[in-house]
């Protein structure tokens, strides 16, 4: 596993060799619109670079982006890898300690969640303050490399408060409504039942979706900073008067995708590291 990380980090400074991301951006479902910012991009095809995920889901790009954003160096992750999609324990670490090993110091991931809040609708953003595995599955499960980090992490601080902060700085600078909430991560495809829901609200969870605390996990291992936010894009099973569906997922993405565009960009800019 450390191996397709460096292969990959050598690939990449082949290709690259004097570009060094200040921080890394995690597209989620239907949120791709991010790479559209990027100057001079470089893609780099997910399938050449050992070790990373290339089954994307309909709304994400399977490739690795290098560019400038806001003026700074930024490395964008088109897709990311999913546990229900069969990802390997390699593939979930691999791509974020790729990141670390060029340089990047933090990961901005953006997620397509259900809101579990009525007051929270489709369009809106929310800042992660926390999340809850329900995934049941950890990534640094197994011999751990302490070339990352040790073998024991603390998750009390995953998401970071003064990014939060800075990030809340931006969203009122701009007029964009930012809730803030607990993530709740499940292992999907399917999506969750009414019961399933009211349960997890009962945990305190304001969101729900099937991705991100794999690659907050991995980053915090790294020493990363994580900031995450996630646009919503239905309210949850029980809360919808329609049956949910993926096609659901991706309108109710664009929905947030200009404003996300705006506070990621507000937000870089405004990044010192």
């Amino acid at each position: 596993m450390t191996q397709h990380a460096h292969d990959s980090f050598k690939i990449i400074r082949d290709l690259a060799p004097d570009f060094t991301p200040q921080l890394v951006i995690v597209c989620g479902s239907g949120l791709h619109v991010i790479i559209d910012q990027l100057e001079d991009p470089i893609a780099i095809s997910y399938s050449d670079l050992p070790g990373f995920h290339e089954r994307a889901v309909e709304g994400q790009a399977p490739q690795l982006f290098l560019g400038t954003l806001a003026g700074k160096p930024v490395a964008v992750l088109g897709s990311r890898a999913h546990v229900y999609q069969g990802a390997t324990r390699t593939e979930l670490l691999t791509p974020i300690r790729t990141m670390k090993l060029l340089g990047a110091q933090l990961l901005y991931a953006t997620n397509a969640s259900g809101s579990l809040r009525p007051e929270v609708a489709p369009g809106h953003l929310v800042a992660v303050t926390d999340h809850i595995n329900f995934l049941f599955q950890n990534p640094l499960v197994g011999s751990n490399d302490e070339e990352f980090g040790p073998r024991f992490v603390s998750m009390d601080t995953a998401y970071d408060p003064e990014l939060r902060k800075l990030l809340k700085e931006c969203a009122r600078s701009l007029h964009i409504p930012l809730a803030e909430g607990v993530y709740l991560a499940t292992l999907g495809p399917t999506f969750e039942t009414p019961a399933e829901i009211r349960a997890f609200r009962t945990l305190g969870a304001d969101l729900v979706g099937m991705s991100t605390v794999p690659e907050v996990i991995v980053a915090r291992h790294c020493g990363m900073r994580v900031v995450v936010v996630s646009a919503i894009t239905n309210l949850a099973a029980g809360m919808n008067p329609r049956p949910l569906s993926h096609e659901e997922t991706l309108a109710g993405a664009k929905l947030g995708a200009d404003n996300l565009i705006k506070l990621t960009e507000c937000f870089v800019k405004t990044l010192s590291l």
